[in-house]
């Protein structure tokens, strides 16, 4: 079995599935990444809310009761703009996932999730964000 990139970061899973959560949480976490879980868009929000500068990256379902994915996109962007975003959906708009793609998101992961893909596309996201994001201006970028 060849092996997949994995990491340390934190990343949030936003989803109403559990089946989904459940192959998320463990494949997420075999690859060593920590991983908190949201049943729906406000829990996302207000673990955001209550996290600043924890979460590296959510994996965001876009068809969720309470708050879709689609606001809560927005909700989470006005917290932190510049937080990563992966949309994750069985079914969707192709207009919704093109708006939000627009708007800041990192990707778009058709369900259901393939751990491949999901790893290839995870690395490629935290990867692309680290090169962007110096660090503290009095220290030099490692």
């Amino acid at each position: 079995m060849e092996k997949l990139p994995g990491g340390n970061e934190t990343i949030l899973v936003v989803d109403d599935q559990e089946t989904v959560w459940d192959f998320l949480i463990e494949a997420l976490q075999t690859l060593g990444y920590s991983v908190i879980l949201a049943e729906n868009g406000l829990d996302a929000v207000e673990i955001c809310r209550e996290n600043p500068g924890q979460i590296d990256l959510v994996i965001l379902d876009m068809i969720m009761p309470k708050l879709g994915g689609h606001s809560t996109f927005y909700q989470l962007r006005e917290l932190d703009p510049n937080i990563s975003v992966l949309l994750s959906s069985g079914y969707v708009a192709p207009s919704a996932v093109k708006d939000l793609l627009a708007n800041g998101a990192d990707g778009f992961l058709q369900k259901p999730h393939r751990i491949k893909t999901l790893a290839l596309e995870l690395r490629r996201i935290l990867d692309a964000r680290k090169k962007s994001s110096p660090g503290p201006a009095d220290s030099p970028a490692s």
